[in-house]
C-alpha cells in the first residue's frame, strides 16, 4: 500500500500545473481509492489547505483549496453505500474545462445524460464501462465555478 501511495504522489506532483494546480483525470480516479486519512495526507504533501467538513446524513465531505485559491477539491465518503464515494474537482477556467472535456471524449468515454443538480447548474455525465465522471458548467451569466466529479 506505502509503494502504491508513494508511486500515486509521485504522479500528482510531477503532473500538476503550477498556475492553476489542475490534476489529471487518472489522479482524480486515483484519490478515490485512498482512505480519507491518506487523502488529506496527500493534500497536505501538496500545499493544499484545509477549507472545510461537512457531515452529513450517511456522508463525510472534506474539501482543500490550492494554494493559490484557484480551485478547490473534496472527497465524499458515504457511511453505507461505497459506491456513491467520489472526487469533486472545482475550478475556475474555462480551458481547463475544455481540456477535461477532450480528454475525457478522447478516453471514449460516451455522453449520457444532460440535466440539471439541485442548485440548478447544468451538467453533462460520461461513461465507460462501469466508470462515470460528470462535469458541470456554471449557471447562465456565470462564469464560474467549473466542476468535475469523478465516481468510484
Amino acid at each position: 500500500m506505502r509503494k502504491t501511495l508513494g508511486l500515486l504522489l509521485f504522479s500528482v506532483v510531477l503532473s500538476i500545473q503550477i498556475s492553476a494546480q489542475t490534476f489529471t483525470v487518472e489522479q482524480l480516479k486515483g484519490f478515490n481509492k485512498l482512505t480519507m486519512e491518506e487523502f488529506k495526507k496527500e493534500m497536505k504533501q501538496l500545499q493544499f489547505k484545509f477549507y472545510d467538513r461537512t457531515e452529513g446524513l450517511g456522508f463525510l465531505l472534506t474539501e482543500y483549496e490550492a494554494p493559490d485559491y484557484s480551485s478547490k477539491i473534496g472527497k465524499f465518503e458515504y457511511k453505507e453505500e461505497k459506491y456513491e464515494d467520489r472526487i469533486e474537482f472545482e475550478f475556475n477556467d474555462k480551458k481547463d474545462y475544455e481540456q477535461y472535456l477532450k480528454l475525457i471524449l478522447t478516453a471514449e468515454y460516451k455522453e449520457t445524460e444532460k440535466g440539471k443538480i439541485i442548485t440548478k447548474e447544468p451538467y453533462t455525465d460520461y461513461y465507460r464501462n462501469k466508470e462515470h465522471i460528470r462535469l458541470i458548467l456554471p449557471n447562465a451569466g456565470e462564469s464560474t465555478p467549473y466542476t468535475i466529479i469523478v465516481f468510484k
